[in-house]
């Protein structure tokens, strides 16, 4: 089912792949990993898509306790997921560990976190 959401996630991901577009001679010359950064806003972007798919599910749900069960299973498993990728990350490139990238994943983590809050809140009131 298509809403609002999707919009917002492909939308974001398009503002933030121009904004890494357009400044990818600074953020190269400042010694980020621009292809990280690429992949990293693919990677959240799909993520948030996926957990937004289960954390729905979980407020359509009739039980509290499949509210719960979804909603926090969907949060710890964007945190757990993006907790490894910035992991492999670091482990990979050890000499060359970049901490504006990490911070700019970061960052895409936020950004696609309040995404997805926002258009949870704005389906929970729809639901009373």
């Amino acid at each position: 089912m298509w809403d609002r959401f999707y919009f917002r996630v492909i939308g974001l991901f398009i503002v933030l792949n121009a904004v890494l577009l357009l400044s990818k001679t600074w953020l190269l010359d400042n010694g980020v990993h621009h292809n990280v950064l690429l992949f990293g806003n693919l990677a959240l972007a799909l993520l948030s898509a996926f957990t937004y798919n289960m954390s729905r599910k979980g407020v359509e749900a009739e039980s509290n306790s499949v509210f719960m069960l979804r909603v926090y299973g969907a949060m710890i498993s964007r945190m757990m997921l993006c907790l490894a990728g910035i992991t492999i990350y670091a482990v990979v490139n050890r000499a060359n560990t970049n901490k504006y990238t990490i911070f700019s994943l970061m960052f895409f983590y936020a950004a696609y976190a309040v995404c997805e809050n926002i258009s949870l809140q704005k389906i929970t009131r729809q639901a009373k």
